[in-house]
């Protein structure tokens, strides 16, 4: 077999189908988010904007989270020393742990090195812990998500997006005496729309199902003190899992779930993408546990990045853009083809120094390419408004529909 020209193949394919992903060359310029600096394609550093972060409230900017940092560094070093049980167990881990169940109203949480390992190691093994366990997942759930129940080797029911009939139609269907596990998620990040907790509460309550929520795209962001959906909505006691990142609003690096003691000590026990791997480095840990006790306090950052997504989607819609509709942070500008949309993406970074990303298959379905915008407190009205009037010449010079 000619293995060179297989995997020369498969990267033609992805040119072909315009869904080739380029990564930018960028340096963010400390305490001035979204100012950064990109390196790609012209002679040193050029000065952008970026709109498509997901450090949505500049938290990884801020000065208490980069003081914890650099305190921690010059305490214990750069890095963990090991996995949990050999060496990797410092005091900033169980410190943050504690923080993380108190923020979401559990007994207990589990550090995880990442959101993505924290869905698929805890799914995979709820999945092979609970015999002849039957998973009900929404569509539109992560591929984190997707990967850990198809780890779990379980039975999957996938329900249409956040439509309750269809879920309890699948429930209804099976045995009253199997293990249930409802899994999705509270903001969808690629729509911008919410799940109904308390609804899909009410429906594990009725058919004896446990529930499994990812918030990772809303923790830091709702809520009283920034727990989530869950916590807005005074949901948080009634889901047995609650999934969450701390790199994006919480702007470092990391995943974990808050459980019951019982259910975290089970993942902790069970769990091979926690066992075998290396701890998150303290500097990490101390950045996210100063992130967090900040956000518990301190809404100012959260009303300011509302208020940046409200103003967005309000000259968006003015200027005839076609936003689609939206009731959290994310911004979606719909462009429906993948080559435009790389397009579009290509000549502001070039012509106008703005960074957004172009979304396309397999993260959306085909036919639904978009670019994805999340303005954050520190993006005002006049980048808004630059922004805007780029985007409208662009529309105009590709021949682009604008909305109806």
């Amino acid at each position: 077999m000619d293995y060179q020209r297989v995997f020369a193949d498969a990267i033609d394919r992805l040119h072909a189908e315009g869904r080739y992903r380029v990564f930018i060359d960028i340096l963010r310029n400390k305490g001035a988010f979204p100012n950064a600096r990109c390196f790609a394609g012209h002679n040193g550093p050029k000065p952008i904007t970026v709109w498509c972060s997901n450090d949505y409230l500049a938290m990884g900017q801020h000065p208490k989270v980069i003081t914890a940092m650099e305190e921690a560094l010059h305490d214990v070093g750069a890095g963990s020393g090991g996995t949990r049980n050999i060496g990797g167990n410092t005091h900033y881990h169980i410190d943050l742990e504690n923080e993380l169940a108190d923020w979401h109203g559990k007994e207990a949480a589990l550090l995880f090195t990442s959101g993505y390992v924290s869905n698929d190691a805890t799914l995979s093994t709820l999945g092979k812990v609970l015999p002849g366990c039957i998973i009900f997942s929404d569509e539109l759930n992560h591929a984190s998500m997707i990967a850990g129940i198809r780890n779990s080797g379980c039975e999957k029911r996938v329900f249409r997006h956040n439509d309750l009939a269809h879920l309890e139609e699948l429930l209804a269907a099976e045995d009253p005496e199997a293990p249930k596990l409802i899994a999705f998620e509270s903001v969808y990040s690629m729509e911008g729309d919410v799940a109904p907790i308390h609804a899909i509460c009410d429906l594990a309550d009725k058919y004896n199902a446990l529930t499994y929520l990812d918030e990772v795209h809303a923790v830091g962001m709702y809520g009283p003190r920034g727990g989530g959906i869950a916590d807005r909505e005074g949901a948080a006691h009634r889901l047995t899992i609650v999934e969450g990142t701390l790199a994006k609003a919480i702007g470092v690096m990391g995943g974990y779930i808050a459980a019951d003691r019982t259910i975290i000590d089970v993942i902790r026990s069970y769990a091979p993408g926690f066992i075998f791997t290396t701890s998150l480095s303290p500097v990490l840990v101390a950045g996210a546990l100063a992130s967090i006790r900040h956000l518990k306090s301190s809404s100012e950052e959260r009303d300011g990045q509302q208020a940046a997504a409200a103003m967005l989607k309000a000259m968006f819609r003015e200027a005839g853009l076609p936003v689609m509709e939206s009731t959290t942070h994310i911004v979606p500008l719909m462009v429906g083809d993948p080559v435009k949309a790389k397009r579009v993406s290509d000549i502001l970074l070039a012509e106008y120094g703005v960074y957004v990303q172009p979304i396309n298959y397999p993260t959306v379905p085909r036919g639904t390419e978009r670019l994805r915008f999340t303005p954050g407190p520190q993006h005002d009205e006049a980048m808004m408004r630059d922004l805007t009037s780029a985007l409208l010449e662009i529309w105009d010079r590709i021949e682009l529909r604008l909305a109806a």
